[in-house]
């Protein structure tokens, strides 16, 4: 389905990167491998091998401007121009109120989650309107569509940043051939669950709501992140190829779709 294709995925080196990663590889795209650790992007790609793939990896902090030029060097070097970007790394950041928050990971969160985005798009999309072919989805999240609650702001405010970025990128793209997207990846319990449900047990009764979100999300089991992989598919190269602009919801997840855009 996707032979041919060269695919970009950040935050390949875990979780639902990882799952990503390997979906596009088992549909014959040429998977691009990025993350902070190599250790971690080995694994990933050893599944992808193990399954008859090639995947490139190459170690990269994606919100460093220089960081993602040499990547995409590197890329058109030894690849070509990818037609596939998923942006699916991602960081939860402090789970803290804004006044004693800490000001350095607030502002990581941040750079990861919107900034690298930007920094992503702004590499790739020029070689696919160039080509008249490509597709950008970027992992974001359903706490955009909630009213704002206490302690998660660095989060939710990254987050509708790379939503309204999209939207944008989208308008810009209309009729290039080119599309982006944004979904909501379902309540996936992954090493970021893992650090939520860590950093809100302590936090009073402010940190009520994620604790009990976290636990939720324990006791059932989460999404599978296989529905993910799925939408991305459909996105790039099923039913919803053509799909553009949207904050798009897997099917059958634990919550329901929020209307949005």
């Amino acid at each position: 389905m996707l032979a041919g294709r060269i695919a970009v995925v950040t935050g390949a080196g875990r979780g639902l990167g990882r799952h990503i990663a390997v979906g596009l590889a088992a549909e014959g795209a040429r998977v691009v491998l990025i993350a902070r650790s190599q250790p971690q992007l080995e694994e990933t790609a050893g599944l992808i091998r193990k399954a008859g793939g090639e995947p490139l990896t190459h170690v990269a902090d994606i919100g460093d401007p220089d960081g993602v030029a040499q990547m995409r060097d590197r890329v058109l070097a030894e690849l070509g121009p990818p037609g596939i970007l998923d942006n699916a790394a991602g960081i939860f950041g402090p789970i803290q109120p804004i006044g004693t928050s800490d000001p350095r990971r607030w502002i990581e969160t941040i750079t990861t989650n919107t900034i690298g985005p930007y920094l992503t798009c702004r590499a790739f999309v020029g070689d696919m309107v160039d080509r008249g072919w490509g597709r950008i989805v970027t992992i974001s999240s359903a706490a955009t569509l909630h009213p704002p609650g206490p302690l998660n702001s660095a989060y939710g405010t990254s987050k509708v940043a790379v939503n309204q970025m999209t939207r944008h990128l989208a308008a810009e793209l209309a009729g290039s051939g080119v599309t982006a997207n944004v979904i909501h990846p379902g309540e996936v319990k992954t090493a970021m669950w893992a650090a939520i449900q860590a950093e809100a047990a302590d936090t009073g009764r402010d940190g009520a709501g994620l604790r009990d979100w976290a636990a939720a999300v324990g006791s059932s089991g989460g999404d599978d992140p296989q529905r993910a992989v799925e939408l991305i598919l459909s996105l790039v190269s099923g039913p919803l190829q053509a799909t553009s602009g949207r904050f798009l919801w897997i099917s059958g997840g634990h919550q329901a779709p929020i209307p949005s855009w």
